[in-house]
């Protein structure tokens, strides 16, 4: 599966609100644009992270459909593009969060996104010197 990883600059929130800034971040990586009106990738993370911290071990789109009173197969649109973008996993039925803590997925997606800007830069490179172009 083809991983998208999309970053928008977007303004930090003023004020510190934990869901303004859980909006803030899914908003940054693009989670929660194009056709979901309602915000459902944000729900389900912020879903997740309300689950996991009350140290349940296993975190299924069932139970985050039913908290969040959407069929499953929404749910798991949504779950499917954020395991897209890196930030969650599945292990057998279970969601999880990559690296265990939201501040460990977007590292290990700031490394998934350095592997591409690397193989992006050495096939520009190619393309250049067969181009006759020279770096400056």
């Amino acid at each position: 599966m083809p991983q998208q990883i999309i970053l928008i600059n977007l303004e930090k929130p003023r004020e510190k609100k934990l869901e303004h800034d859980i909006n803030w971040l899914c908003n940054s990586f693009g989670l929660s644009s194009g056709r979901d009106t309602e915000n459902i990738a944000t729900q389900i993370v912020i879903d997740l992270l309300k689950q996991l911290a009350t140290n349940e071990e296993r975190v299924s789109s069932e139970k985050i459909a039913e908290d969040l009173e959407v069929t499953p197969s929404r749910i798991n649109h949504h779950v499917r593009n954020l395991i897209s973008a890196g930030l969650l996993y599945r292990e057998r039925r279970a969601l999880c969060l990559r690296g265990g803590s939201l501040k460990a997925a977007v590292r290990e997606m700031r490394k998934d996104s350095d592997r591409i800007f690397d193989e992006l830069e050495e096939i520009a490179e190619e393309i250049d010197r067969q181009m006759g172009l020279k770096n400056r």
